[in-house]
């Protein structure tokens, strides 16, 4: 690869790494072509990127990057996988999935989701219970129209109640 093609290839990964909130970086290695052809397409039906990048040349593009990667760069040894999603949870979910049919690979080496880093493997089960934004906004919303709902049943049923006690009392 000449000079030009890796600054081609760390300006279009700064320009990837700017335009997405969520980055898994992942260890993809030892899987069978077969099972790396299932994992593109659980990957595809999830919305979910995934890239094999060089390790030196998406370093230089964090580092280039305006965003705060911490200590993200610090696992990029050995072969690495780079999957993009829109939800933040999303290839944490299909990492999961995948691993009850092949045992122990994709294996998590870090992850940038929400602006927050994780490192390591053992943070799977925590990437996996962050909410997405559209979960997040059905909570508040599920929030806020439970006083209305709760109200205006009471005004309801109140009505109800007054009207059938009125109703005894002049019949009697």
């Amino acid at each position: 690869m000449t000079r030009e093609e890796k600054s081609q290839v760390i300006q279009d990964l700064t320009a990837r790494l700017a335009d997405t909130n969520t980055i898994y970086l992942a260890d993809i290695s030892g899987l069978d072509a077969a099972t790396t052809s299932n994992l593109r397409r659980a990957c595809f039906k999830a919305n979910v990127q995934l890239a094999v990048v060089k390790n030196t040349l998406l370093a230089k593009a964090m580092e280039a990057s305006d965003k705060d990667f911490g200590d993200l760069p610090t696992v990029l040894k050995g072969n690495t996988s780079m999957m993009i999603s829109e939800a933040s949870n999303a290839p944490a979910k299909l990492i999961k999935e995948f691993r009850k049919k092949s045992k122990d690979r994709p294996l998590l080496k870090g992850a940038f989701a929400e602006e927050s880093i994780y490192i390591g493997d053992d943070q799977l089960e925590t990437l996996v219970n962050i909410k997405s934004k559209e979960e997040l906004i059905g909570d508040i919303i599920s929030l806020l129209q439970s006083p209305a709902k709760n109200v205006i049943s009471a005004l309801q049923s109140g009505g109800n109640k007054l009207s059938g006690i009125l109703k005894t009392l002049s019949e009697k």
